[in-house]
């Protein structure tokens, strides 16, 4: 399942609830007639419920949802830190050289010659670009997180088949650590 919001509160008293949106294209829920929700503190495996969207709106960066069994403000503020998702087959295709966060997540990180320089354990926005957070072998030395920029220049190449990405180090990019340990 691919998480595409969370509800942050309720909205008026018509049972509208305010999600702030964890997709990069607030828009497809425009495109949703469904959306499960996932309880705050339930396990991964706990059931979801389904909810019928009848209008979703952009509005000052959230998305003001109207849901059909949701019919009051009580019941609305009961879903707040609820998370929304969605089966994958309903995510938005992505566009070349574009790709889900949660798949590059895990992957191996090689340079050019095939060396491995460690996982993909955190992928963050700046703005400009993303960047990956590279957490070294378990069998190396450096025990110290590393970060590059997601730029055409640095990855050469991503295999999610393979769950493997290629990059091209820059000078003095490796230099560039960081004691922030991922969760």
């Amino acid at each position: 399942m691919f998480e595409i919001g969370i509800i942050v509160k309720p909205q008026g008293i018509r049972g509208e609830v305010r999600v702030l949106p964890t997709t990069d294209d607030p828009t497809r829920f425009e495109l949703l007639d469904e959306v499960f929700l996932r309880q705050a503190k339930a396990p991964a495996n706990a059931p979801l419920q389904k909810y019928t969207i009848t209008d979703a709106r952009l509005q000052k960066g959230v998305v003001i949802l109207t849901l059909k069994e949701i019919t009051d403000r009580n019941a609305a503020e009961k879903l707040v830190g609820t998370t929304l998702v969605i089966p994958d087959e309903w995510a938005l295709p992505c566009d070349t050289d574009e790709y889900y966060v949660r798949d590059l997540i895990g992957c191996a990180a090689v340079d050019e010659s095939g060396f491995p320089l460690g996982t993909i354990a955190e992928v963050f926005s700046t703005g400009a670009n993303d960047v990956y957070v590279i957490l070294p072998p378990a069998d190396a030395q450096d025990t110290v997180a590393f970060m590059v920029p997601a730029i055409k220049d640095v990855v050469r190449n991503v295999n999610l088949t393979e769950k493997c990405v290629t990059l091209r180090l820059l000078e003095g990019m490796r230099e560039l650590r960081t004691t922030v340990r991922p969760s």
